[in-house]
């Protein structure tokens, strides 16, 4: 018996959970908000990662950590802490999506050959948001920063190393490195060429360690695991395994799996993640989730997302023939990036709102599978789907989901996953430092508490409303889908 504590870095805060290190039972919790003031009420692309310390103490305080063994951390992807060879930042952190960063993005597939040529490298094609991106921005815009900088961490990487007393060893862990665009979770190793491609010149990049080991131990004695990045450490969080995806529904949508090996696809569709046991974390992104239906809700009038969904409601499957292609902001599955939506099936008959909204939650949830589609299709095995945000709750996507998707799915209760799966890792590096447990798998923990909804008797019904999207979508963009 022990407690260990998970501590999540998001973009907005930090979150403290300290469990039961047995059975993964949260015994208490801190948060705090990073100090960080935007003039416009927008989140800034560059921070000054201190305020992630800060924050950090603040969550912690009240002697939240008294009687912790091991901490893991938790944070968010992307962001680029570029420091000199002192170990000083030599910029404020450069996070997010980072919109400064397309043409830089686009330079970087011309300079390599391509989008097969970086899927062949790194499992990946550079984003905006990517760190390898970040590193081409800083170089072409801040020549004299990008020459200074020495040593490349990312956030969780720099929040282990601070907790550790900054020690001449810096480590990450594979899941966080997967995401940098200059490391292949095929080969399991760093790409320096892409690093001095992007940069200019050779950096010093931390030492990828494996999932159960330790990154060290504080002067105090508490040990600290190699932490992960959000993504990695909420699928930990929810005990994810072989035949499971999660679906993100956030503005934007994600679909990822457990897989046991790396996949390497040409197409660019898929990015080739690892994950925080070992195994591989496949990702799938659409760039229209959410905000197919707050458009929906604009266009209709209807004060929020709640009142929508019970506008659906009053529809029938198959929205009377009515097709929403969701493709508001151009698209990444099918690769579209310059195109727009597609309303189709209209009739007189199909002309209600309550058409037109079921048609937004089904045009939202098709496109979502047929990034699971990308997935099965790569041979992917998908038995069972965690749905994960806050519309996850609505009954219009409840009732529609297992049908379309043609797998049970389950909706977790809300809780803070990346921070219980930071301590899940916290306590499988105690238990392999204190020989109790196996390196090769993690402790065993309760699962999340949810709803599991099977499609049942709607199965056929689904699927035909599935055939009825892809049918138009075919017709609309003829052979831009090639799962």
């Amino acid at each position: 018996m022990g407690i260990v504590a998970g501590l999540d870095s998001s973009p907005d805060f930090t979150r403290i959970v300290v469990c039961d290190t047995d059975t993964g039972a949260v015994l208490r919790q801190g948060y705090a908000p990073h100090p960080v003031e935007s003039p416009d009420g927008a989140r800034p692309s560059d921070v000054d990662p201190q305020a992630w310390l800060l924050s950090l103490g603040e969550a912690a305080g009240g002697g939240l950590l008294e009687g912790v063994q091991a901490i893991g951390v938790s944070a968010q992807q992307n962001a680029v802490v570029p420091l000199d060879a002192q170990g000083n930042t030599v910029r404020p952190a450069m996070v997010g999506g980072d919109k400064r960063a397309q043409v830089a993005a686009a330079d970087l597939i011309d300079a390599l050959g391509g989008r097969e040529a970086w899927a062949q490298a790194v499992g990946c094609v550079p984003q905006a948001a990517q760190p390898v991106t970040k590193l081409r921005w800083l170089a072409k815009t801040e020549p004299e920063n990008a020459v200074r900088a020495a040593v490349l961490m990312q956030a969780h990487d720099w929040l282990v190393w601070q907790l550790l007393g900054r020690p001449v060893r810096r480590t990450t862990d594979r899941g966080g490195a997967s995401g940098t665009g200059y490391w292949s979770a095929a080969t399991g190793a760093y790409r320096s060429d892409l690093v001095e491609l992007a940069l200019g010149h050779q950096a010093m990049l931390p030492e990828v360690i494996g999932p159960a080991d330790a990154a060290g131990t504080t002067p105090e004695g508490l040990l600290i695991s190699a932490g992960t990045g959000e993504t990695m450490s909420a699928a930990f969080g929810l005990g994810i395994g072989l035949g499971d995806a999660v679906v993100s529904l956030g503005a934007s949508g994600s679909v990822m799996a457990v897989h046991p090996e790396a996949l390497v696809d040409s197409s660019g569709m898929i990015t080739s993640l690892a994950d925080a046991t070992g195994m591989h974390l496949p990702v799938v992104t659409t760039l229209n989730a959410v905000r197919t239906l707050r458009g929906t809700a604009e266009l209709l009038g209807v004060s929020d997302l709640e009142s929508l969904s019970e506008l659906a409601m009053k529809s029938t499957p198959g929205a009377h023939g009515l097709v929403l292609l969701p493709y508001l902001e151009g698209e990444r599955t099918p690769n579209l990036p310059h195109t727009a939506g597609t309303l189709a099936g209209l009739r007189r008959e199909s002309m209600k709102p309550e058409h037109l909204a079921r048609a937004a939650f089904e045009g939202m949830l098709c496109g979502l599978a047929d990034a699971l589609d990308v997935l099965r299709g790569r041979g992917v095995e998908v038995r069972r789907i965690f749905l994960l945000g806050a519309v996850a709750e609505l009954p219009a996507v409840q009732t529609a989901a297992p049908a379309l998707f043609g797998a049970q799915v389950v909706v977790p209760q809300p809780a803070d996953y990346a921070a219980i799966g930071a301590a899940r890792q916290a306590a499988w590096a105690l238990g392999v430092s204190q020989g109790t447990l196996d390196p090769r798998t993690p402790p065993v923990w309760q699962g999340a508490a949810a709803q599991v909804l099977d499609p049942g008797e709607e199965l056929a019904v689904g699927q035909a409303v599935r055939q009825q999207f892809v049918s138009v979508r075919d017709q609309t963009h003829p052979g831009a889908f090639r799962p």
